[in-house]
C-alpha cells in the first residue's frame, strides 16, 4: 500500500512538473510593440512608393479597412481595390503617428491608436486632411499583420450657407478664392486621340459638374490638337504663347487663325474646331460645366 501511494504521489508530482514546464512564456510586450512600429513604418514607405503588393502583404487575408468618408471593405480583393483608388490620387502624402500600442497577454493581438495627416491634389486644389485612427494587429507565423484599420477625419464638413444645390450642381464658394500663379498645380491632360503633352490646372469649381468653373491648359511648342467639340460654350483667354484655332469639321491649315496673349474668344457649344500652339502656350477657359472634350465632329 505504502509503495502504491508513494508511486501515485511521484506520478502526480511529475505531472505537475510537466504542466509547469508547458506553461507559456511571458510575452515581451516592449519587443512586440517595436515590431509593430517597424511594420507600420514599412507600411508608410510602401504607400509613399506606391507599392500596392507590399501594402497588401501587410494585411491579413480577412482584413477590414475603413477610410474616412468611404465605405468599409473586407478581404484581399476589396482592400487592394480600395488602395488602388487611393494611390491614384495626385500628390498623395499619407503619414501617421502612433500614440499608444497595447499588446494582449496572448502576444498575438494588439491595438494601435494614433493620429494621421494626409494631403492630395483635387480639381479645386490641394486638400489637407487630419484625423485619428485605430488599427488592430494580428500575429501570424511570427509576423504582425493588419486585421482592421479605421480612420476618422477631424476636419469639419463645411456647412451650407444657402439652399442645397440641385443634384450634380456645384455651389459657388462662400469665401474668396486666390490661386498664386506660381503655385498652380498642373496635371497631365489625357484625352483619347489627342497627342500627349498638354497639362491642365483647375483654378475654380469642378469642370465635370454643372456649376461655374475656371481652368487653364498648357500646350508644348508645336503642339497640334485634332478636330473636337465641347457640349457647352467656352470663354477663352490667351495668357501666353501663340494659340492657333480653326473652326470646321476637318483640319484645314488655311483656316487657322493666330491669337496672342490678351486675346479673348467665345466658342459656342457643339462647334467643331482644331488648332495648336507655337511656343509654350497657356490659355484660360471658364464657363458653366460640364466641361468635356469630344473627339471628332459634333452631331
Amino acid at each position: 500500500m505504502t509503495h502504491t501511494i508513494r508511486g501515485r504521489t511521484l506520478v502526480a508530482m511529475a505531472a505537475l512538473t510537466v504542466a509547469g514546464c508547458a506553461h507559456p512564456a511571458m510575452v515581451d510586450r516592449q519587443s512586440e510593440e517595436q515590431a509593430i512600429r517597424a511594420a507600420g513604418a514599412e507600411w508608410m514607405r510602401n504607400i509613399a512608393s506606391r507599392d500596392i503588393d507590399k501594402i497588401i502583404a501587410l494585411h491579413a487575408p480577412d482584413a477590414t479597412v475603413m477610410f474616412s468618408n468611404a465605405p468599409s471593405v473586407t478581404g484581399t480583393t476589396a482592400v487592394r481595390a480600395a488602395y488602388a483608388d487611393l494611390l491614384k490620387m495626385g500628390g498623395l502624402s499619407l503619414a501617421w503617428t502612433p500614440t499608444q500600442i497595447r499588446v494582449a497577454e496572448s502576444g498575438d493581438l494588439a491595438t494601435e491608436v494614433g493620429t494621421y495627416r494626409m494631403s492630395f491634389d483635387s480639381p479645386s486644389g490641394k486638400v489637407n486632411d487630419t484625423g485619428g485612427y485605430t488599427t488592430t494587429w494580428r500575429k501570424a507565423d511570427g509576423k504582425w499583420l493588419v486585421a482592421s484599420d479605421a480612420g476618422v477625419s477631424s476636419v469639419p464638413i463645411p456647412m451650407a450657407t444657402a439652399a442645397a444645390p440641385a443634384p450634380g450642381m456645384m455651389m459657388d464658394a462662400a469665401d474668396m478664392e486666390v490661386r498664386s500663379g506660381q503655385a498652380v498645380s498642373w496635371t497631365d491632360l489625357v484625352v483619347p486621340g489627342f497627342p500627349p503633352g498638354t497639362k491642365m490646372a483647375v483654378l475654380h469649381g469642378d469642370p465635370s459638374g454643372k456649376g461655374d468653373y475656371t481652368l487653364r491648359l498648357q500646350f508644348p511648342d508645336k503642339y497640334a490638337f485634332p478636330v473636337h467639340w465641347h457640349p457647352v460654350g467656352e470663354h477663352l483667354t490667351v495668357l501666353s504663347g501663340t494659340f492657333l484655332l480653326g473652326m470646321g469639321n476637318s483640319v484645314d491649315a488655311s483656316a487657322l487663325k493666330t491669337y496672342a496673349p490678351g486675346d479673348f474668344l467665345y466658342l459656342p457649344g457643339r462647334n467643331s474646331h482644331f488648332g495648336g500652339a507655337r511656343g509654350v502656350t497657356v490659355i484660360q477657359l471658364h464657363g458653366t460645366g460640364p466641361f468635356a472634350i469630344n473627339l471628332g465632329t459634333a452631331k
